[in-house]
């Protein structure tokens, strides 16, 4: 194959639509260059290399640059990014971005393989099955990480303040997402935990919370710990239940005029007066920070845990003809006040929401209490947990738990606060308290 007329189709590809800012000349120079490069390393590298994954290996090259929500996917990976979305494919179970050369967790979802081992947020994926992952393309790490159901692979993970690496067998399994459990608590506190925001959730959201309404709930705690996202529809409808309608939510902003959009809610907000908490942590990302962020700005949630991942932006799927597909970010979230979500590096770092009640928990408790959430629930259902001694400062609540219980067994401090503030009926009063 002449490579010359291969990469004809590049500049096409990616410069000559939809009127591109690009300067041609300039585009073309350079397209040149690269042709050029790949020629020379067709004709004389030590090893035959196939010119079509050069070609592929240019195009996540131009993607790397932009921003690290940002991916080409070739054929098989936009195929399976398909069948995720459907709510079933095999794997262990986490949601990963690239982030400073980094293979990054942004969150694992609930009652998988990464979750019962006690992968974290933020964990930076070092070693995948023995192989290098540091500067490892997304793609590639999601290739080595899915599998057959059953079969095992080895990830090492690197850990803020954990000095050596730590590896996790884990067994591959089916991961099927279900995005909604629902539960009274204490008796009369309507507890629904969203795992993710898909087509279905905000009515599945709206279905367990009117049940719970109905048998006599008076206050409605949110959880949106290790929730990393989804549809924004889902989002601004759930905002639509709980705020009157024509508020606005959210605003989406892109480089040019014309791609800014404001999103109002709409419908009869049927509890716009249930007293409500919103629980997050570092795991909570995305349209979870857009519900978050919104209600917070609105005054309409007390918002408690810990601060959020920070993914402020938006991205959109566009399938190309030889069936790959690109992944491009065109667009930040704005919050009702104006205040963006996006994590920023450097002096004035910002990571995502601050909650109006922060909770400082170690490493080691949060991976105890994503074991155990499912056991805590049912505790608290029953009423057998008794809530922790919980100690305001100016800044935070510090919560010590290393005395947890000899057992290793943990209670879930923010869980607890939160029913302990919503039985005392000061919810309003603690949210016109914050500025």
């Amino acid at each position: 194959m002449n490579l010359k007329k291969f990469f004809i189709v590049i500049p096409v590809l990616f410069f000559f639509t939809s009127q591109s800012a690009f300067s041609v000349d300039a585009t073309y120079e350079k397209l040149k260059i690269m042709v050029d490069v790949m020629e020379i390393i067709k004709n004389n590298y030590v090893d035959e290399k196939d010119t079509k994954d050069m070609a592929a290996g240019a195009i996540r090259g131009v993607v790397s640059t932009l921003d690290p929500f940002s991916q080409y996917m070739e054929e098989k990976a936009y195929k399976d990014m398909k069948e995720e979305t459907a709510g079933e494919f095999s794997g262990i179970g986490i949601r990963i971005m690239s982030k400073n050369d980094f293979i990054t967790v942004v969150s694992p979802i609930p009652d998988t393989p990464a979750y019962k081992a006690g992968i974290l947020p933020n964990d930076r994926i070092i070693k995948i099955d023995g192989k290098n992952a540091v500067k490892m393309s997304q793609e590639d790490a999601v290739k080595l990480m899915k599998g057959k159901a059953g079969t095992k692979v080895t990830i090492t993970v690197s850990r803020d303040n954990v000095i050596d690496p730590i590896n996790f067998v884990l067994k591959r399994d089916k991961i099927k997402i279900e995005t909604v459990r629902s539960l009274m608590l204490d008796g009369d506190i309507a507890y629904i935990r969203l795992t993710e925001f898909n087509a279905k959730s905000a009515s599945d959201v709206e279905n367990a919370l009117d049940k719970l309404v109905k048998e006599g709930a008076r206050g409605f705690i949110f959880d949106l710990r290790n929730n990393p996202g989804g549809l924004l529809d889902s989002a601004i409808d759930i905002i639509s239940m709980f705020v009157k309608e024509k508020t606005l939510a959210l605003t989406t902003k892109g480089r040019k005029e014309d791609m800014k959009r404001e999103y109002f809610t709409s419908g009869k907000a049927k509890f716009e007066k249930l007293p409500m908490i919103i629980l997050v942590n570092r795991g909570s990302a995305s349209a979870s920070e857009i519900v978050t962020g919104a209600m917070q700005d609105l005054k309409r949630a007390l918002i408690m845990g810990a601060n959020t991942f920070g993914k402020g932006s938006v991205q959109t799927i566009l399938p190309l003809s030889d069936g790959t597909a690109l992944r491009l970010t065109i667009a930040k979230y704005y919050l009702p006040s104006g205040r963006p979500i996006m994590r920023t590096e450097g002096s004035n770092a910002q990571n995502g929401i601050t909650p109006d009640i922060e909770f400082k928990l170690t490493i080691e408790d949060e991976i105890k209490l994503y074991i155990q959430s499912d056991l805590i629930l049912e505790k608290y259902k029953k009423g057998a947990v008794i809530s922790p001694q919980v100690t305001q400062t100016t800044a935070a609540v510090s919560i010590s738990t290393a005395s947890a219980n000899k057992k290793d067994e943990i209670e879930d401090a923010v869980l607890a606060e939160a029913l302990k503030i919503m039985k005392s009926g000061k919810v309003e009063e603690k949210i016109k308290s914050k500025k």
